[in-house]
């Protein structure tokens, strides 16, 4: 069923649910807002009705959030917001689980498990538009039960130490710039050891006494180290990752790039250079918090912000992206 009212669909799919069916509510992301206030209602009778033990649980309320803020494309400012996370997470962690595949497989995975759960609020955020699939459908199982992992077919280090940068990531567009950041540190600082940390269930950044997903400190620590510089790309607005991990024993090590109210009709790369998400800025971010290392990469730090120029001008004369963006390819 489709109609453009999204309180009408809510009410439907509420209701639908309690007949004991399945659902999915699939919603522009900067529009899941108007229900605002509905799901919350929604999330605190989940939470009453799972008290009472004459009341069988009902299948989850899901919510797909896609033609995300990353890619309006011709719709531009009106169409971007990612805070319906930042919304959904402020609710009952005992019912609200907030998910973030970086590809097709990881989608598939999350979806099959939201549509098999009972008495959740579960929000998937997914883009629309074709993009690269990073993990088979049997990593991504083993991924997504994780929530969160290190990639080490995406980065340097050998094992022999600790890395001397963690790139960590969640979301797809985040994702692929991380990945085209990692790519670029490989060819230009191939002396640097590089983690890179894909984050599904954004509620793992949380400790375990603030969210059932959350992580013990130990194994946050394990693997965003307690004292190494993290490069977070996240989907959304940034401080909601601080927000999660401030009580870390490495949140001073970490810098988050996200959605900053930068935006318009214009270009997909474009829009992660407005908001300092591009991989060639997270490049710049992580040799000007690489202890000792701004001073050995001044000329790579200068090349990364000269094709950040030359991306200015160039979408401005050809409406297009760079050819090294568009046909870029992972080649690790």
């Amino acid at each position: 069923m489709e109609v453009l009212s999204e309180h009408l669909c809510q009410g439907w799919l509420e209701g639908y649910l309690l007949t004991g069916r399945h659902g999915l509510f699939s919603s522009y992301e900067a529009f899941a807002h108007i229900v605002d206030s509905m799901v919350n209602q929604h999330i605190k009778w989940l939470r009453t009705s799972r008290r009472l033990p004459w009341r069988r649980p009902i299948a989850s309320l899901n919510y797909l959030l896609t033609s995300h803020v990353w890619r309006q494309d011709h719709n531009g400012f009106s169409h971007q917001d990612p805070g319906f996370v930042d919304h959904i997470l402020n609710k009952s962690p005992e019912v609200v689980r907030v998910y973030l595949p970086p590809d097709a497989n990881t989608l598939l995975s999350v979806a099959d498990h939201a549509l098999r759960s009972r008495d959740y609020v579960n929000v998937i955020v997914a883009g629309k538009q074709p993009t690269f699939d990073w993990l088979t459908m049997e990593e991504a199982r083993a991924h997504c039960a994780r929530g969160a992992g290190a990639w080490e077919w995406a980065g340097t280090e050998d094992g022999s130490r600790e890395p001397d940068v963690v790139l960590g990531c969640a979301g797809d567009v985040p994702t692929q710039e991380t990945l085209a950041a990692a790519d670029l540190i490989r060819r230009h600082l191939p002396e640097l050891a590089v983690r890179v940390v894909n984050v599904v269930d954004i509620a793992r950044m949380m400790p375990e006494s603030e969210h059932p997903h959350g992580m013990p400190d130990s194994e946050y620590d394990a693997l965003f180290t307690r004292d190494k510089p993290v490069i977070f790309a996240y989907h959304g607005y940034p401080w909601l990752i601080h927000r999660l991990a401030y009580r870390r024993t490495g949140h001073a090590h970490l810098h988050v790039r996200g959605y900053k109210e930068e935006g318009t009709t214009t270009t997909p790369f474009d829009m992660v250079v407005r908001n300092d998400l591009d991989r060639y800025r997270l490049v710049m971010d992580v040799i000007d918090r690489v202890p000792g290392l701004g001073g050995r990469a001044v000329a790579v730090r200068q090349e990364m912000a000269d094709v950040r120029t030359r991306h200015h001008a160039w979408i401005r004369e050809h409406g297009t992206d760079l050819p090294e963006v568009v046909d870029w390819k992972w080649g690790g």
